[in-house]
């Protein structure tokens, strides 16, 4: 017997690898967002979508949560925006037949992508106990369904209740109020897998977990910082936003351990630059930083502004705004001297003159904005690194004034609303205690479960009933096999939902599919048509008025089905009035405006054109609701990542063609990548130490202390320029190299961007 190495085997057969581009958008951009569009929706439902979307009388993009400008273009949507329309309103249903024809045992071998592409769902199905079928049942049948098996539970903390961050202000705020009136804050959210970590940082550091810029600061900037964030293919329409702050005279600066097509050069499809000209080249300085090392660069740039305001005292820190405003200046400055620069090389895998020039920059420069996504929430450090970003911030007085700030960018488009609205484990008691005041009943204290401790509780049997209000849970957590696993041991899972995705397969015991409407689709209720509002990433809410009808009669809107699944649970003589609730959203509203700060008139002030911007301590008035009263300068420890040798420091991403866990196309554009997703991408170096060739098919191992390797198996290797001694490779299927257990400090945020991992080839036997 010998042995040889298979290079064939791929679960895409069709794969092509090309090269990486170096330019986005432009007339591509244009094809690859109208030709799908065109289509499968039709001239008729193209145009009525396309213009409607983002626009301030229309529908908000599910596909971000990217802020809208105030003067906005006639086609205000970028092409995962229309993408992402043209998955949610396509005609195409799935049939009644349907059920019959899948067994659940059969549906587990088709992906995501397979999964998403049969249509719009349109009726309730239930899948009893024992059964390997799904079978329509009634909206009445359905509720009972649920309502019976929430009322024989033993505890109401034995039912978990996630939130997709796609649900609107108004479901969010009824789903809470519905979940702690049950009994139990058990409300795991996306948020937990994403910006947790942002959250916890900027709430010790300066009082609010939210931006402290608006849109327009992008327009009066100095230095635009992103870091860990690929505005190209998560935000497109950013690079809109920044392109404008370049032609202001903004100096932009990417930190990111892959290079990304929408930050070198942008070819704006809105202008005639942009469609026959060479675009505008954005990042003036790209820092190719290892995965993990973001820590030591902030702490290294700080120690190079103290140094400078060392050799010229009075010129470099904002004084005035540290001694009125901020406490532990002293506590940083003793931690930083000690900062040792071969270990922030090693950490970065930069050189000193590439952290001096960022250094020079951002002293230059009188107003900075810093702006990151998961690249940075998602790290072991990941709370000391945000915490050591607000230094950075605040040593100069970049919080507070027109240009400047830290500026968190959401993925979903109401992530950071269902928050504002109540969907969190932990909400404060002066929430609770309003919402208790609003509706004469008093909410449970006991802090309730996230995303991870509700697998953890799902494997040691403490929840029984699992219900989802959107979002693709199993696919989106980390640890995919025990996240399955747990799900399966439950008595009963729920999915509200709009389309087939990886949890309507990986069920409980008994399990519900409850179809609801899109964002895109006119929801019609007793008093009229109604809308419904989001909040953004820098605190505005607007509204999002439906524009085509219900892609099929007897589907329910999100606020209907929460309303009707408390009145089956918590019964007709409760003092809350639910069916009030889904006649008319204003009276939803109403008792919003009574519980949430910010609120007071939003009947009134979410009609205006373009909707009204929450109130922001640090931003409006430099006032910071933290134990202190001021904004707090933090001492964080830094500890390098150690990679073995033989070893590589592993993130997952998106492709281009993808959100969140919805694939749109098996294709991802910017990277070269067509017709599959089975892809690792190595830098050539690593490749020939590793004693390994391009396009050689590998196994890859994550290694964890104290855990067992986890393994990805049968990828592709990609050459491909990311950072040296890093790789790279999709989400969500990568998520079964991240145990359970690994997540960020305090925030319990899975590492997806630090995963150490070996690459072994996969070989067969040979007689």
């Amino acid at each position: 017997m010998s042995k040889k190495p298979l290079n064939d085997g791929s679960s895409y057969p069709d794969l092509k690898v090309g090269p990486n581009k170096h330019e986005a958008v432009g007339l591509p951009g244009i094809f690859h967002s109208m030709e799908p569009a065109l289509t499968k929706l039709g001239p008729s439902r193209t145009a009525k979508l396309l213009t409607s979307i983002n626009q301030k009388d229309g529908f908000d993009c599910m596909s971000c949560a990217w802020p809208d400008p105030d003067n906005r273009k006639a086609l205000e949507f970028c092409e995962n925006g229309a993408k992402a329309v043209t998955w949610e309103a396509t005609p195409v249903t799935v049939p009644t037949a349907f059920w019959a024809e899948n067994s659940l045992t059969s549906l587990l071998d088709k992906s995501e992508y397979w999964l998403g592409m049969q249509g719009r769902l349109t009726e309730p199905v239930f899948k009893p106990a024992g059964s390997d079928h799904y079978e329509p049942v009634s909206w009445e049948r359905a509720f009972s369904i649920v309502a019976e098996k929430l009322n024989g539970l033993d505890s109401p903390d034995r039912a978990s209740f996630y939130t997709s961050g796609r649900t609107a202000n108004e479901t969010a705020f009824i789903y809470q109020l519905f979940v702690r009136a049950f009994g139990t804050n058990n409300l795991p959210d996306c948020s937990n897998m994403c910006h947790e970590s942002t959250g916890t940082a900027l709430g010790e550091t300066i009082g609010i977990g939210k931006s402290t810029i608006a849109y327009d600061d992008f327009e009066h900037t100095d230095l635009i910082i992103i870091m860990g964030q690929n505005p190209g293919t998560n935000h497109p329409r950013m690079l809109t936003a920044l392109e404008d702050a370049k032609k202001t005279g903004a100096t932009i600066v990417a930190v990111n351990p892959l290079p990304e097509a929408g930050l070198f050069r942008y070819k704006n499809p809105q202008t005639v630059r942009g469609l026959v000209g060479h675009g505008t080249p954005l990042a003036d300085q790209f820092l190719q930083i290892r995965s993990g090392g973001d820590m030591a660069l902030l702490q290294a740039v700080a120690k190079r502004v103290l140094e400078a305001e060392d050799r010229a005292p009075g010129t470099v820190l904002d004084h005035e705004f540290l001694a009125e405003y901020t406490l532990g200046l002293e506590e940083l400055k003793a931690h930083l001297i000690d900062l040792d620069e071969a270990d922030v090389l090693t950490a970065t895998g930069l050189a000193s003159a590439e952290i001096d020039e960022l250094a020079a920059r951002y002293i230059a420069a009188d107003r900075t904005i810093i702006t990151w996504a998961m690249g940075l929430t998602q790290q072991k450090k990941a709370v000391e690194t945000l915490r050591d970003l607000i230094n950075l911030l605040l040593l100069r007085g970049n919080i507070g004034r027109p240009g400047a700030g830290a500026s968190p960018i959401r993925g979903h488009s109401n992530v950071q609303g269902d928050r504002t609205m109540g969907v969190w484990e932990q909400m404060s008691d002066s929430f609770l205690d309003a919402l208790g005041r609003e509706f004469d009943f008093e909410p449970p204290r006991k802090h309730g479960t996230d995303a991870l401790q509700t697998i953890e509780a799902m494997q040691r049997g403490d929840i029984a009933v699992f219900f989802a209000m959107g979002g693709n849970f199993v696919s989106a957590i980390s640890d995919t096999q025990a996240a399955e696993a747990a799900m399966r041991g439950t008595e009963l899972t729920v999915q509200v939902s709009t389309k087939l995705n990886r949890s309507h397969v990986v069920t409980g015991e008994a399990a519900l599919i409850l179809p609801t409407l899109g964002r895109t689709e006119i929801d019609l209720q007793r008093s009229g048509a109604q809308f419904v509002s989001v909040e953004d990433s820098v605190c505005a809410v607007h509204g999002s008025h439906g524009r085509i009808p219900p892609v099929a009669p007897g589907i329910l809107s999100e606020v209907a089905i929460v309303t009707r699944l408390a009145r089956a649970t918590l019964g007709e003589n409760t003092s809350i009035g639910w069916a009030g609730f889904e006649a008319d959203y204003d009276v939803i509203r109403d008792h919003i405006s009574r519980v949430v700060p910010g609120f007071e008139s939003f009947n009134t002030d979410v009609r205006r054109k373009g909707g009204f911007v929450l109130p922001n301590g640090p931003r409006d008035s430099r006032t910071f609701n933290t134990a202190t009263g001021k904004a707090m300068i933090t001492v964080n420890h830094l500890e390098p990542i150690v990679r073995p040798e033989g070893r590589l420091i592993l993130q997952t991403l998106r492709s281009h063609d993808q959100f969140n866990t919805t694939i749109y196309s098996l294709n991802d554009r910017y990277r070269g990548i067509k017709n599959g997703r089975d892809v690792i991408f190595v830098h050539p170096d690593d490749i020939a130490e590793l004693g390994l060739t391009d396009g050689q098919r590998v196994d890859i191992y994550s290694e964890w202390p104290g855990e067992p390797d986890r393994v990805l198996p049968n990828y592709r290797v990609v050459t491909y320029p990311t950072a040296k001694g890093c790789a790279a490779a999709y989400f969500p299927e990568a998520n079964v190299l991240i145990p359970l257990a690994s997540s960020a400090d305090r925030s319990n945020t899975p590492v997806s961007k630090a995963i150490m991992v070996r690459l072994q080839p996969v070989v067969a036997l040979v007689d």
